[in-house]
C-alpha cells in the first residue's frame, strides 16, 4: 500500500512584527535576535484564530491535490493553542471548509504536533481504517508569549500549514525508481526533562478547595536545556529512522526541519555530516510557529517546485514534553 502526500498548503497572518518592532517592547536588537536565531520577522495574529488558519491551510491542501472537502475522511489538527478547549479545533475546521463526512480530532505533541499526527494519520490509513486524511499544524502562540520577556518573545510566530493525505492499493513508481509515499518514522518523549518548556492552564480551583494563586500563563523556557536535547536528540533520531529503513544519509534529498532556531539546524547538519543546502529555511521570515512550522516550510518548498517526484525527504523535529519525530518520504 503507498500512502503519500498529494497536497499541501499554507496560511500566516498578514501583520508582519520585526525585530526592530521589538526592539519598543523589550532590552534586545536587531543584531542580537538575528545572531543567535536567525529571526528577522514574525508573522502575528491581527484577529486570525488557530481554526481560522487552519482552515485556509486546509482549503489549499485540497486544492493542490485535486480534492473537495466532502470526500475527506479524517481531520487531525496538532496545536497547543487552540482557542477552545472544548469544541476541539478539527471540528471547527471540519465546519469552516465543510468536510461533513470527516471524523475530526486534535492532538497535542507541541512542536513535534505535525509529525505525530503525520504517524497517527499513517496508521489510521494503513489500516484501512479512512482512505484520506487532513493533516494540519496551526498555532497562534501569540496569545502564549509574554511580550515583556525577551527570551521567549523574540522566538514565536503564528501560522498553520497543512497536507492532504491518501492511501492507495497500488504502488507508484517514480522514474528514479524510487516508490512514492512514506517509507519510515520514529517519534519519542522524555517527559522527566518535560518541564524545561512549559506553559500551564487553569490551577485547579473548585468550591471545594482553597483559592489558589493565580497561574503564569505564558511560555516559560528553560533555552540552553532545550538547545542540548534538540542538538543531540533529532540528528540521533534521523539516523535512527534511517537505519529503520536501511538507509543512510546520503540517501536523502531535503531534511524538512523544524524551524526553531538556525544554530540548532546548522548543529544539526554538521552531526549528520549532511550538506546545509539540503536544509532549507524560512526562519528568517517566519520565526517559530511550533506545530505549523515543518507544514508550513513544506509547503513553501513544494508550491516553489524545490522538491521534485522521487525526492526523498526526511521531516524531523523536537518540542515540549519533552517530544521529537522523524518521518521519511518520497514524493
Amino acid at each position: 500500500m503507498t500512502i503519500r502526500v498529494t497536497g499541501t498548503g499554507s496560511a500566516l497572518p498578514e501583520k508582519k512584527v520585526t525585530n526592530f518592532d521589538l526592539e519598543k517592547l523589550v532590552e534586545t536588537s536587531d543584531e542580537w535576535i538575528q545572531k543567535r536565531t536567525g529571526i528577522a520577522e514574525r508573522r502575528v495574529s491581527g484577529g486570525e484564530t488557530v481554526s481560522s488558519l487552519a482552515a485556509e491551510a486546509c482549503k489549499k491542501a485540497l486544492e493542490l491535490a485535486g480534492k473537495n472537502a466532502e470526500e475527506v475522511d479524517l481531520i487531525v489538527v496538532a496545536t497547543c493553542s487552540p482557542e477552545f478547549l472544548l469544541p476541539c479545533c478539527a471540528c471547527q475546521v471540519q465546519d469552516l471548509i465543510g468536510a461533513s463526512r470527516a471524523a475530526a480530532f486534535d492532538l497535542n505533541a507541541a512542536c513535534s504536533g505535525f509529525l505525530f499526527a503525520l504517524d497517527t494519520v499513517y496508521a489510521y490509513l494503513h489500516s484501512g481504517i479512512y482512505q484520506n486524511a487532513l493533516i494540519v499544524g496551526s498555532e497562534v502562540l501569540s496569545k502564549l508569549v509574554d511580550w515583556k520577556d525577551r527570551g521567549t518573545c523574540i522566538l514565536f510566530g503564528d501560522g498553520a500549514g497543512a497536507a492532504f493525505v491518501e492511501a492507495s492499493a497500488e504502488d507508484i513508481v517514480r522514474d528514479n525508481g524510487r516508490k512514492a509515499g512514506i517509507e519510515c518514522m520514529l517519534q519519542g518523549s522524555d517527559g522527566a526533562k518535560g518541564m524545561v518548556l512549559s506553559c500551564e492552564e487553569r490551577a485547579v480551583n473548585n468550591a471545594f478547595m482553597p483559592k489558589q494563586p493565580t497561574e503564569n500563563p505564558y511560555v516559560r523556557m528553560d533555552g540552553q536545556e532545550v538547545y542540548k536535547f534538540a542538538t543531540k536528540q533529532v540528528p540521533a533520531c534521523i539516523q535512527e529512522t534511517l537505519g529503520k529503513a536501511g538507509m543512510i544519509v546520503n540517501d536523502v534529498d531535503w531534511f524538512i526541519l523544524h524551524q526553531a532556531n538556525v544554530r540548532i539546524i546548522e548543529s544539526v547538519a554538521k552531526r549528520l555530516k549532511a550538506d546545509i543546502a539540503k536544509f532549507p529555511m524560512n526562519i528568517h521570515q517566519v520565526g517559530n510557529m511550533s506545530s505549523a512550522t515543518i507544514p508550513v516550510l513544506l509547503d513553501e518548498c513544494n508550491r516553489a517546485g524545490r522538491i521534485k517526484e522521487g525526492d526523498r525527504l526526511v521531516l524531523s523535529g523536537f518540542g515540549a514534553g519533552l517530544t521529537y519525530g522523524a518521518s521519511v518520504l518520497v514524493w
